[in-house]
C-alpha cells in the first residue's frame, strides 16, 4: 500500500460519506414537493422490498404536489400503506391509477424540528469524514514505522489528507447552509 493509495481511498470513503448525507437531507421534507422525499421508501412488492422510484414514476405537477405512477396498477395499495408507514407524516389519495401526496405548508414550530434534525445529520456526516481521516492517519503511520515512507513524505500526506478532510467539511457545511435556507423560506 502506498501514501496515493491511502490517499485516494480516504477521499473515496469522504465522498461517500457526503453522497449519503445529501440523500438523507433529501429526504426531509421541506414544504416543497420533491421526488427525493419519497425515494427512501420501500413497498412491497411481490413479498420483496423494493425502493418506491424502481417500480413507480414520481414526478411534481407544482410546488406542492407529488403523483406516483406505478408501472403496475396492482401494487398501488401497497405503496400507499408504504408511504403511510412512512416518517413522511403524508396521507396518500389514490384515483385507481396514481397516488397523489398533498406537501402542507410547515409551521414555523416544524421548521425549527427539521432545521434540528438537519444539523444532527450534518455532524453525523462530519464526524463520518473525521473517522475516514483518522484511518488515514493510522495507515500512514503504519507506513512511516514499516519504513515504507520517509517523515517527509509522512508529512506531507499527512498535509494532503488534511486538505481533502478540509475540502469536504466545507462542502458539508454548504450543504447544510442550503438546506437550513430552504426549510426556513416562506
Amino acid at each position: 500500500m502506498s501514501e496515493d493509495d491511502v490517499l485516494l481511498g480516504a477521499e473515496g470513503k469522504m465522498r461517500k460519506a457526503v453522497e449519503v448525507l445529501k440523500d438523507d437531507l433529501a429526504a426531509i421534507r421541506t414544504g416543497r414537493a420533491s421526488p427525493g422525499l419519497v425515494n427512501h421508501i420501500r413497498v412491497d412488492y411481490h413479498g420483496v422490498p423494493v425502493p418506491l422510484n424502481q417500480i413507480a414514476s414520481v414526478s411534481v405537477p407544482d410546488a406542492r404536489m407529488l403523483v406516483i405512477q406505478p408501472w403496475e396498477r396492482d401494487i398501488l395499495p401497497s405503496i400507499e400503506k408504504a408511504i403511510l408507514k412512512s416518517d413522511l407524516g403524508l396521507n396518500p389519495t389514490s384515483d385507481g391509477n396514481v397516488v397523489r401526496l398533498a406537501i402542507p405548508q410547515l409551521t414555523e414550530e416544524r421548521r425549527n424540528q427539521l432545521v434540528k434534525m438537519v444539523r444532527k445529520r450534518v455532524e453525523e456526516g462530519k464526524v463520518a469524514v473525521r473517522n475516514v481521516r483518522r484511518e488515514g492517519l493510522e495507515k500512514l503511520r503504519e507506513l512511516r514505522e514499516n519504513k515504507e515512507m520517509s517523515e517527509d513524505e509522512q508529512k506531507r500526506a499527512l498535509g494532503r489528507l488534511q486538505q481533502v478532510t478540509d475540502r469536504f467539511t466545507e462542502d458539508i457545511d454548504q450543504i447544510a447552509k442550503d438546506k437550513e435556507a430552504e426549510l426556513l423560506e416562506l
